[in-house]
């Protein structure tokens, strides 16, 4: 009877793991503690800014957030970087490193992207460019989604690019006027995977983008630079994926890496914060840790199932100390040499890798 007892609790068991990270999900990630941080600040770089007239140390405070993409059998980040100026906590520039085997990188010296004395200027500056997100087009172009920052509203916006050097910027990703003012972050387009590309697909003969800070909104396209967002009945953007009482996404949802079809549906990796887990007085209060949301890949609006832990969390000594305690902040995400690379900001202070084996 005892052995029986015994052999029904770890089925009990295992059935509850399968519950809280089913096969849907792209999971388990192992942190490359060997060698994260991958990305560290670095006060040795200097860059002539435009708008300053000056020369700068344009990465000396914080380096985090990485967008990333598979280009000639390396991997390429995009990432955002700080410098130390001090307006609204230093201005943000995404840099460009390179890597062999996915883990050690090399950066360029300077920006490949940031404010300047352009069209979008008076988005950008003295906030800057932050956290990018990266898909491919069938013909080779990359799309870029940003956040532009003014120091007082942040705005997403949209760029594009032949060869991640050399961008041009598209404007204000939602360019209806009652949207110009819209607090707005975090755009993630869904694609499909081809080979160790990411590109943007359209369902229903357009593309479409999760994108929020708060819960998750969904807005619709047709050649990616120009953005619809879907609008309740009261004409406010409808939300689609909400935060969870007594959760670890209690607080806000936010997307993760480009969305992408799988043969179960679309999944979108998003990051979460909490009001306090569970109410444990153990748990680490607006923690930011990982979930994953599957929905139907023929239509993006109809969840299928969502994670009902996170899979993801802050546990390293990088990542609970830094700029803002407590986070892991997923934003890139590339399957390179059979392999899913999974790159993050550390407590938006450093760029750390995790790697999963997931056929």
């Amino acid at each position: 009877m005892k052995k029986y007892l015994f052999i029904l609790s770890i089925c009990l068991a295992a059935c509850e793991n399968k519950t809280e990270q089913q096969d849907w999900q792209l999971v388990p990630f192992v942190k490359q503690d060997a060698d994260n941080p991958v990305l560290s600040a670095n006060d040795t770089t200097t860059f002539d800014d435009p708008i300053l007239k000056r020369t700068i140390n344009w990465e000396a405070k914080d380096v985090y957030n990485p967008s990333a993409v598979v280009r000639d059998g390396k991997v390429y980040l995009l990432y955002r970087a700080e410098d130390t100026l001090k307006v609204v906590d230093g201005t943000s520039r995404l840099g460009l490193a390179v890597s062999e085997d996915g883990i050690h990188f090399t950066r360029q010296p300077k920006p490949v992207f940031y404010p300047a004395e352009d069209f979008m200027k008076k988005y950008e500056y003295p906030g800057g460019c932050e956290d990018p997100r990266l898909v491919e087009t069938a013909d080779g172009k990359y799309i870029l989604t940003y956040t532009a920052y003014d120091g007082k509203t942040a705005r997403l916006c949209v760029a594009s690019s032949p060869d991640l050097q050399n961008w041009k910027k598209e404007g204000l990703a939602f360019k209806d006027a009652k949207y110009e003012s819209l607090w707005s972050k975090s755009g993630a387009i869904i694609c499909e995977k081809v080979n160790e590309k990411f590109i943007a697909k359209k369902i229903n003969d357009k593309y479409w983008m999760y994108f929020g800070d708060t819960n998750l909104f969904l807005a619709s396209s047709d050649n990616l630079t120009d953005w619809t967002i879907l609008e309740d009945e009261t004409g406010k953007p409808k939300p689609i994926v909400k935060p969870r009482d007594d959760n670890f996404d209690s607080w806000l949802v936010e997307s993760g890496p480009a969305a992408f079809i799988t043969d179960k549906g679309i999944l979108l990796i998003y990051n979460s914060a909490n009001k306090g887990f569970q109410n444990k007085a153990t748990d680490t209060k607006n923690a930011y840790r990982a979930g994953q949301v599957l929905f139907d890949k023929n239509d993006p609006t109809k969840i299928i199932d969502r994670s009902k832990t996170f899979f993801f969390e802050p546990d390293k000594p990088y990542e609970l100390t830094g700029q803002v305690n407590n986070v892991v902040f997923v934003e890139g995400l590339v399957n390179f040499k059979d392999r899913w690379f999974l790159y993050y900001g550390t407590a938006d202070s450093k760029i750390a890798v995790a790697v999963s084996d997931k056929k």
